[in-house]
C-alpha cells in the first residue's frame, strides 16, 4: 500500500455510511425493529419484479440488467411483519423518532437542513425490496468532518435480509425490511486508503455517540465510491467491517490500474470483440466435463485477448473472474476461457475443435458458458459488452465487497432515472420543535472523563459500550474497575470460552452489580454469576445466590481434596482429574452444575502441579 503514489494517480474516494437506528417502530409502519430467526417464519410468498420507466421516460440501466436475470423472489413473513412490508398496503407517515435521530446526527456534522422532508422512491429490483424500490428522504446537506465535506444525510428504509441465492431464485427475510437507516454520504474529498478508514471510523464514532443506533454485525455498513485519473467511478457495496476498508480502496486502485494496462495492450494488438454468440453444444456432446455435460454450451470470440483473460488484476482475481462474475449474476456457475484450458474435464482435442469452430487463432481468447439456453445467451451478451469496454478502460459499475478486500461485479452503476417521488407519504415540515434536539457527548470526550477512573484503553472501550450509562450509574457505588470488569471484561472472556453472552443484557448486568453493591456476593463472584446466567438466562437472584452458596462449598471441598490427594496428582499429573472428578461429583451431583465442578477441579489440579 505504501508503494502506491495515490496523488499522482488522482485518487478520489467518497464514503456512504448506512447505519440502522434503534427505534421502537419501523420507518413506515408500526412493526418492531427486532430481528427474527428464519425458522420462526409462519408464511411465505413470492414475486417477480418488472421494470418501469421513470417520469422522464427513461429506463435505469442497473434495474434493466436485474430484470434480464429473470429471478424469482421468495419472502419469509413473520408475526412481527405486516402488509406494508409485503407491499399489500400503503405506508404510514414517516417515523418521527427516526427523523429526530437523523436531525441530531446532522447537527453533529454541522449540516444545513432542508425546509421540508420529501420521500423519494429509488428503483431497486434485485428483490431486496418487495415494492421494487427503496424509500429515502433527504434531511440535511453540506456538512463537514475534519475537512472532508459531508454531502448528504438521508433517512431511509433498510432492505430485506438475503437468506440464500439459488441462481434462478432468491430467498429474503422481511424482518429487516423497513428498519430506519441514516445514509451519510461524503464528497469525494478523501485522497488515500488510510484517510478513508479514519473518516469512516470517525463517522461511526459519532453515530454511536447518540446511543440511538443498533449494534452488531450487519447493523452498519460502508459503501465506497472510488475513481482514479483515466479510470472510472466505481461504487463498492457492503463493506461490513472497518478493518478492511483501506484494503478495499487499495485493491480497487490496483484493479483500475491493471485494467488500464490491459486496455493499452489491447490497443497495441488491435484487438476486437466479435459481436456473435456461437452455439457449440455439439462439440461437447460426448464431453467428460460434468459442468458441460448435457447442457447448452455457447461461446464468444475475443480477438487479440489471448493471455490477457487469465491476467491477474486483483490478488487471486483475473480478468476472466470479472467475466465469470457476470455469468454468476445471470444464474450460471461461471465461465471457461481458453487461457486456462484444457482443464476441468475439457480435453485438448475439444479445445482445438472449439477454436476451429469459431475461427480463433493463438492470439485470440474464446469464452464458453453452459446451462439454461436463455440464461447463457443473456450472460454472454452482457460479457460481450463488458469485453468491449476493455478496449476503452474501466467501466462505471457497482461491485460487492469480498471478505479479503477484493470486489466482485454486481451491476452497472445506476443513473438519475432510478429516482422519482413517493406519492403515498406526505412531506414533513422541519419545524422548530423537530429541530430542537440535544447534541450528545462524543465517545472520545466521554473516554477522557473515564480516564480519571480507568486505564486509558479500558476507558475508551467502556465509553464506546452500549452499557456506558450503567457504568456511570454504579461507578460511584462500586470500584470503577470492578464495574468495567462486569460490563466488558468478564463477558469478553466468557465469549472466548464459548458461553452465549448474548443473554447478558442490561438488566442481567445491573442485577449482578446490585448484588456486589449490597454485599450479597464478593466482587470475585461476578464471573460465577454471569456464567450461571449464560447457562440459565431465566435464573432469578434467589436461584443464583443459592447456586453461588453451593459453589463456595465446592471451592472448599475441591481445595481440601487436592491437598489430600497430592501424591496422586504428583504421580498422574492432569490424568488425576478423572478419579478426583468422581469423588467431587459423588458429593455434589444434582446440587451444582457438572461443568462448573469440572472447570474448578481442572484449575485446582493445574495450580497444584505448577506449585511443585
Amino acid at each position: 500500500m505504501d508503494q502506491i503514489d495515490y496523488d499522482s494517480l488522482g485518487l478520489m474516494v467518497g464514503i456512504e455510511i448506512h447505519q440502522q437506528l434503534d427505534t421502537k417502530h419501523k420507518l413506515f409502519c408500526y412493526c418492531p425493529t427486532s430481528h427474527r430467526d428464519v425458522e420462526e417464519s409462519n408464511f411465505e410468498f413470492f414475486r417477480y419484479l418488472r421494470l418501469k420507466r421513470s417520469e422522464m421516460g427513461e429506463e435505469d440501466r442497473a434495474a434493466k440488467e436485474e430484470v434480464e436475470r429473470s429471478k424469482k423472489f421468495i419472502y419469509k413473513f413473520y408475526d412481527t411483519t405486516c402488509l406494508v412490508e409485503a407491499d399489500e398496503e400503503p405506508p404510514r407517515e414517516i417515523n418521527k423518532e427516526a427523523l429526530k435521530i437523523a436531525i441530531q446526527i446532522a447537527k453533529m456534522l454541522n449540516m444545513e437542513f432542508v425546509d421540508e422532508v420529501h420521500v423519494m422512491r429509488k428503483i431497486v429490483i434485485d428483490g431486496s425490496n418487495t415494492t421494487g424500490f427503496q424509500r429515502t428522504a433527504l434531511v440535511a446537506f453540506d456538512g463537514d468532518l475534519d475537512g472532508v465535506g459531508i454531502a448528504t444525510l438521508c433517512v431511509e428504509e433498510e432492505a430485506c435480509r438475503k437468506i440464500e441465492d439459488r441462481g434462478d431464485y432468491v430467498v429474503y427475510s422481511l424482518d429487516r425490511l423497513g428498519i430506519p437507516l441514516v445514509e451519510i454520504g461524503t464528497y469525494p474529498d478523501i485522497k488515500s486508503p488510510k484517510q478513508a478508514k479514519e473518516v469512516a471510523a470517525k463517522l461511526g464514532m459519532i453515530l454511536r455517540s447518540t446511543g440511538k443506533v443498533k449494534r452488531g454485525l450487519g447493523t452498519i455498513r460502508q459503501d465506497v465510491n472510488i475513481s482514479i485519473k483515466d479510470g472510472a467511478r466505481v461504487e463498492i457495496k457492503g463493506v461490513q467491517t472497518l478493518e478492511i476498508l483501506d484494503k478495499i480502496v487499495e485493491y480497487e486502485v490496483i484493479r483500475q490500474v491493471n485494467l488500464l494496462k490491459i486496455k493499452d495492450e489491447l490497443k497495441k494488438r488491435r484487438a476486437l470483440v466479435i459481436n456473435e454468440i456461437f452455439d457449440v453444444t455439439s462439440l461437447f456432446k460426448d464431453t467428460k466435463s460434468k459442468i458441460l455435460k448435457n447442457k447448452t454450451v455457447k461461446a464468444i470470440l475475443l480477438r487479440g485477448f489471448g493471455g490477457l483473460v487469465g491476467k491477474e488484476i486483483q490478488p487471486n482475481r483475473r480478468l476472466g473472474t470479472e467475466f465469470a462474475d457476470i455469468a454468476k449474476m445471470f444464474g450460471l456457475g461461471g465461465i471457461f476461457h481458453t487461457d486456462e484450458l484444457p482443464a476441468y474435464g475439457i480435453t485438448e482435442r475439444e479445445v482445438k475443435a472449439l477454436k476451429e469452430f469459431v475461427d480463433a487463432s493463438e492470439d485470440d481468447a474464446v469464452i464458453i458458458a453452459a446451462g439454461d439456453a436463455l440464461r447463457v445467451e443473456r450472460a454472454l451478451q452482457r460479457i460481450i459488452e463488458r469485453a468491449k469496454f476493455c478496449l476503452v478502460g474501466v467501466p462505471e459499475e457497482t461491485r460487492k465487497a469480498n471478505e479479503d478486500g477484493t470486489t466482485s461485479y454486481l451491476r452497472p452503476l445506476p443513473g438519475a432515472a432510478r429516482m422519482y417521488p413517493e406519492t403515498d407519504v406526505p412531506p414533513v415540515l422541519l419545524t422548530k420543535e423537530l429541530l430542537d434536539v440535544e447534541i450528545p457527548e462524543l465517545i472520545v470526550d466521554r473516554a477522557k472523563r473515564y480516564e480519571k477512573l480507568l486505564p486509558k484503553d479500558l476507558a475508551y472501550v467502556i465509553a464506546d459500550s452500549e452499557y456506558y450509562k450503567l457504568f456511570e450509574e454504579f461507578a460511584d457505588k462500586i470500584q470503577p474497575t470492578v464495574v468495567a470488569r462486569v460490563i466488558h471484561s468478564i463477558p469478553a472472556e466468557l465469549r472466548k470460552e464459548g458461553f452465549n453472552i448474548e443473554v447478558l443484557d442490561e438488566d442481567k448486568l445491573r442485577m449482578t452489580l446490585e448484588m456486589i453493591e449490597k454485599g450479597e456476593i464478593a466482587k470475585e463472584g461476578a464471573e460465577e454469576v454471569l456464567k450461571i446466567i449464560c447457562k440459565n438466562p431465566n435464573a432469578n437472584k434467589e436461584e443464583i445466590l443459592n447456586v453461588i452458596g453451593k459453589v463456595s462449598n465446592v471451592d472448599d471441598f475441591i481445595q481440601n481434596l487436592v491437598n489430600q490427594k497430592e501424591d496422586l496428582i504428583r504421580e498422574r499429573k492432569e490424568h488425576a482429574f478423572k478419579p478426583l472428578m468422581g469423588l467431587v461429583m459423588k458429593e455434589f451431583r444434582g446440587k451444582v452444575d457438572g461443568k462448573i465442578i469440572a472447570e474448578k477441579l481442572k484449575k485446582a489440579i493445574e495450580e497444584k502441579i505448577k506449585g511443585e
